[in-house]
């Protein structure tokens, strides 16, 4: 299916690994000019390398999504390189690094305010720096990288579960407030994606049981995930199929949804 994305900007926060690469690479497959942002350089020279090698139109920039002017920066750099801004897609995020077992008695208010940082406050500013350059062009998407967290929470992150579902309700609004302008967005929460960490993680024990990777993801997923009804982990190119549909043409008459990507883990329905 042709997306009709050639010659569209887009902005990918946390763009440079995992869910992010996953996402800019697609972007760039389907004719973006992708700015790839993120704070290791390293990462995003390696991602903005992969997207021409493979003739696609990249601009890397290291920046920080908890600070205000590096994000309207970005924005700057991109604008002024390709002419405009098209698509954000707000996928920086995260727990705080927090233990597997972080309870809500372990967190305190630096903790919280940390979360609040990368997870919602990283999406109001770049929402902030972006939507006028879409408004201007009368067409434009915003897609949030919400979590499966943030409809079914665990008992654990209460912090980043609490943060996901206000993504998940800050998406809502903005769509009511910029459909008129031509502008969508949605949200995409991703259950469990397969990540370079966790298939160390799995290795390691798949090693110590005994068991191929494939048994031992399987294993993993019915202990851990019992709803995931496919069996596995996603794959981050699967997310970014998602949100490249959820960017084109064929998506105008979309927004203000949350497109839940995790095997069927949330087990209530909408």
């Amino acid at each position: 299916m042709e997306l009709g994305l050639g010659g569209k900007t887009a902005l990918v926060t946390g763009g440079s690994v995992g869910i992010g690469k996953g996402i800019s690479l697609r972007l760039a497959a389907e004719g973006c000019n992708v700015v790839v942002m993120a704070r290791s350089r390293a990462a995003i020279d390696e991602t903005v390398k992969e997207i021409e090698a493979a003739g696609g139109s990249a601009l890397g920039i290291s920046a920080d999504v908890t600070k205000p002017d590096e994000i309207d920066r970005t924005v700057a750099e991109a604008v002024a390189k390709f002419g405009g801004l098209d698509i954000l897609v707000n996928n920086t995020g995260g727990n705080g690094r927090e233990p597997n077992n972080a309870k809500f008695e372990d967190l305190d208010d630096g903790k919280w305010a940390r979360v609040a940082d990368i997870n919602l406050m990283a999406t109001v500013r770049c929402c902030r720096a972006a939507i006028p350059h879409m408004q201007k062009a009368g067409w434009g998407r915003v897609v949030n990288i919400s979590s499966a967290a943030g409809a079914q929470p665990e008992a654990v992150f209460a912090h980043y579960n609490a943060m996901k579902a206000a993504v998940n309700n800050l998406t809502k609004t903005l769509s009511r407030a910029y459909g008129p302008d031509g502008i969508t967005v949605n949200a995409v929460a991703p259950g469990l994606i397969w990540s370079p960490g966790f298939a160390q993680q799995l290795e390691a024990g798949a090693k110590q049981r005994g068991l191929s990777i494939e048994d031992a993801e399987k294993q993993f997923i019915r202990k851990v995930k019992p709803n995931n009804v496919v069996g596995r982990t996603g794959r981050v190119e699967e997310v970014g199929a998602l949100v490249a549909f959820l960017c084109s043409n064929f998506a105008g008459f979309i927004t203000g949804s949350i497109y839940r990507i995790d095997g069927g883990s949330v087990a209530h329905v909408p």
